[in-house]
């Protein structure tokens, strides 16, 4: 197994840039593949669900209907061992509670000058498609991270997709949360071809307003695509991850941790950025005695990543990793340093930030309320987790009493004037102000 290990200062512009551009090189390479699907699936509507379905999912769905049925949410449910009906209770629990704080107030409203009042009116979305992927792996997870913010917000319609298992079933475990999330509308379809249902609509799925949910470098291509008919919502491609250690650090720890994110797909990334040699040494050792014990397909993911766009970085200083760290905006980021809150300090892009070493990505991905469905490829340099905002809009409500127009009469026509429109300062003096 061959691990990266780099000194940062020994890389040319063009490795950096590679480490920071990441999976984005293969969402740009699969854009035009992308679009001939969404050209179909427009033309074709559901038959062309069906029949790509059958392409890429090796299942035939064209004597289902597209729309999963009540009697298969009570199937599902009695197909589920208790301990994992407890454990998505638990987390499904913990991000209600977390997520409820952000609901807003029905409506703010102040007096910003005399007579002149302004404020916000919040109303939720009409709807919204959540994507949640099934090809790698079941994650019931992504459901509820998505589900429980849009139930919140009271969403009118939440509808999710997700590619359907043996027989076109939905797997049992998204259905059990779907139930318990309030989600309206279950589809057995996913792919880029879900992402242009959504966005475009066809005989059996309505379009949406609204999208959310992590996926393949594929999904991510359809809602770059698709961003002139739908909200895509925050980029959520493949996953990424940097362990921020210093000299500190349990290695061992440091490597059980860093392998999480691997182990999600041949296209993430995952690194250690550390200004302790000794650290990265024994990092790698570990990683490469833990990986051989894994079975396939996750042994081959993590190899890929850590030789691929993973790996790990040895710094000059805490500093520079720090600067590295902001430079990339990761998806997850935890700070294994002997200070992670001092540290805090020195972080300003990341999509979640964990602090220390018994808080793994494991734990944030599953149970402790906050989201982890998080900006990847850079995005969380603007973008902020899922959240029960990206499920509202805002309105501006302004009211304006006789007196508080007077008041501001001569500083809306000076303004008019100065911009060269008339019938703006005529609406002000034909009212005799």
């Amino acid at each position: 197994m061959n691990i990266n290990i780099r000194k940062w200062n020994n890389l040319n512009k063009e490795e950096k840039d590679r480490i920071f551009a990441r999976s984005e090189l293969n969402i740009s390479e699969v854009s035009d593949s992308v679009s001939a699907i969404i050209e179909k699936v427009e033309n074709e509507g559901d038959n062309a669900l069906i029949e790509f379905t059958r392409k890429f999912d090796g299942v035939d769905i064209s004597s289902l209907p597209l729309l999963v049925q009540e009697e298969e949410y009570i199937e599902a449910e009695k197909m589920l061992p208790d301990n994992l009906k407890e454990a998505i209770k638990f987390s499904i629990n913990n991000v209600k509670t977390f997520h409820i704080e952000q609901k807003p107030v029905k409506m703010s409203f102040s007096e910003v000058s005399p007579g002149i009042f302004a404020g916000e009116r919040p109303s939720p979305l009409t709807s919204a498609g959540l994507y949640v992927p099934r090809g790698r792996g079941s994650f019931p997870s992504m459901l509820y991270m998505l589900a429980v913010p849009a139930s919140i917000a009271e969403v009118e319609r939440i509808v999710v997709v997700s590619p359907p298992i043996a027989g076109g079933k939905v797997d049992p475990a998204y259905l059990y949360t779907a139930k318990l999330c309030g989600v309206h509308e279950v589809y057995r379809v996913g792919g880029a071809q879900s992402i242009a249902a959504l966005a475009l609509g066809t005989e059996s799925i309505a379009p949406v307003i609204k999208l959310s949910g992590p996926g393949s470098m594929y999904i991510a291509a359809a809602k770059r695509l698709l961003s002139s008919k739908v909200d895509a919502g925050l980029p959520a491609g493949p996953s990424e991850s940097i362990v921020l250690a210093d000299e500190a650090a349990d290695s061992f720890k440091v490597a059980i941790d860093l392998m999480i994110e691997a182990e999600h797909g041949s296209d993430s990334s995952a690194l250690l950025v550390t200004p302790s040699e000794n650290l990265a040494n024994e990092v790698a050792e570990i990683i490469i005695s833990k990986t051989s014990t894994l079975p396939q397909p996750r042994k081959g993911f993590v190899e890929d990543v850590m030789s691929g766009y993973g790996g790990i970085i040895i710094t000059e200083s805490l500093q520079q990793a720090a600067d590295i760290v902001n430079r990339f905006a990761p998806e997850h980021l935890q700070l294994q340093t002997k200070d992670p809150f001092d540290t805090l300090k020195l972080i300003k892009n990341a999509g979640e930030i964990l602090m220390g070493d018994s808080t793994p990505f494991s734990v944030a991905n599953y149970s402790t309320g906050a989201n982890a469905v998080l900006p990847t490829g850079g995005g969380a340099k603007t973008y902020s987790a899922v959240s029960v905002r990206d499920f509202i809009k805002y309105s501006s409500v302004v009211y304006t009493t006789e007196n508080g127009l007077k008041n501001a009469a001569p500083h809306v026509k000076s303004l008019a004037d100065y911009e060269g429109f008339i019938t703006h300062g005529n609406a002000i003096r034909e009212r005799g102000l």
